[in-house]
């Protein structure tokens, strides 16, 4: 739908979120972006909440299928290895589609983190927030790429986080 009004509002919306993060971005520029009303993006997405949840959901199940993809593929290394592989292969997904500011920062609002939550499901760590905690440094390294950190060293750095839980 990249032609219609929702599929340039979306797109818009994409790279400005993208760029420059939910709080600075305006409904104003995204419908100026996408060459339509800001009414029409009130008719489509209700306003910038809505919008953005619809573009990071979407962002955010382009990481999952990824991760979920890393995970099984080294499902016979242990859960150690096959977590350290998803956030990897998360990253290096983020990082290449220029994603990090995006799902760096937290969701306006508080829902539910959904990288965290595939990572708790992983570790079945017996109560213990090894999810909470990797999907916090997994963000963190991702915001230090949006703050100049190179990608490489950044990278270096996730695959060197060292965590306990069960194998």
């Amino acid at each position: 739908m990249p032609t219609s009004s929702k599929g340039r509002l979306a797109l818009g919306a994409l790279r400005e979120f993208a760029a420059r993060g939910y709080a600075p971005v305006s409904v104003a520029e995204i419908a100026a972006v996408a060459g339509v009303t800001t009414g029409s993006l009130y008719h489509h997405f209700g306003g910038k909440p809505e919008l953005y949840g619809f573009v990071r959901d979407e962002v955010e199940r382009r990481v999952l299928d990824r991760m979920e993809g890393a995970l099984a593929a080294r499902a016979d290394d242990g859960r150690a290895a096959a977590v350290r592989a998803a956030l990897l292969v998360g990253f290096d997904y983020v990082a290449r589609e220029d994603f990090a500011r995006l799902l760096g920062e937290p969701r306006p609002g508080g829902d539910e983190d959904p990288i965290e939550a595939l990572l708790e499901r992983a570790l079945d760590a017996n109560g213990a927030p090894l999810g909470r905690l990797l999907a916090a440094a997994w963000r963190a390294a991702l915001l230090a790429v949006i703050d100049g950190l190179p990608v490489a060293e950044t990278r270096d750095a996730l695959e060197a986080l060292s965590f306990g839980g069960p194998t």
